[in-house]
């Protein structure tokens, strides 16, 4: 008989390439956080932390370093450093999606976060699986946004969700001339001059103005009195 004629082939078996993990960094300002997203994400399926930092700049520079598939950062209630990280991560560092992790879910601050370049938002309480198909989502170039926050979504980027008719209705009208000055660079004296009022009356319409707003202080104030619009006025 000829080699090889009715003999049984050898069955070589193909063999697939595993998809690569995805790749994450996590960063947050408290330890116990970033060990369980840490945990989380390293025993999920597919996935790999490749770096950690608090939040803030060294989340871009960690992000930087090991250039991974998504950056899972904390952002903060009226911290502007918080939007610099995920605006110049998006602009900056090329097929980082970043997913956004915080207990802050208020509707200007998840605009805030998607303008500046987000591509997800999950608040901390959400579960497991929910923050896991966050990162995959946002790993494979999506939009993710946690249940609490997706319901509500379309009008909070239209703004049309209750957009009240003036800034900051929960100030006073005098409140809120003062504020429009402060926004405009004004310190308190020239708020007096300019609104004819004794310079400890303008001082406790400030501390009324940072306590109805609940910031910690001027620079905040201003941030968001901005961000509403005022401030055009000329100091």
């Amino acid at each position: 008989m000829p080699s090889g004629v009715g003999q049984v082939g050898r069955v070589v078996p193909i063999r697939r390439e595993e998809p690569a993990p995805v790749r994450v960094v996590v960063a947050d300002d408290h330890p116990v956080v970033r060990a369980g997203l840490r945990a989380l994400i390293a025993n999920a399926d597919g996935m790999t932390v490749v770096g950690e930092s608090a939040a803030g700049r060294d989340a871009v520079r960690e992000t930087l370093l090991h250039r991974p598939d998504v950056l899972v950062t904390d952002m903060r209630r009226g911290c502007p450093d918080s939007l610099a990280v995920i605006r110049d991560v998006a602009r900056s560092v090329t097929g980082v999606g970043v997913l956004v992790f915080t207990m802050v879910d208020d509707d200007r601050s998840v605009v805030a976060a998607i303008r500046a370049g987000a591509r997800g938002y999950v608040v901390k309480c959400a579960p497991r699986e929910d923050v896991l198909h966050a990162v995959r989502g946002v790993a494979a170039g999506g939009a993710v946004f946690g249940s609490r926050i997706a319901d509500r979504l379309a009008d909070l980027v239209s703004g049309s969700a209750g957009r009240p008719s003036v800034p900051f209705p929960q100030l006073t009208a005098r409140e809120r001339q003062v504020l429009d000055l402060i926004a405009a660079g004004a310190p308190n004296s020239a708020v007096a001059r300019r609104l004819q009022l004794a310079p400890k009356t303008v001082g406790n319409h400030v501390s009324a103005i940072f306590n109805k707003l609940q910031v910690g202080g001027r620079a905040e104030a201003i941030v968001r009195a901005r961000d509403a619009g005022l401030g055009a006025l000329s100091a």
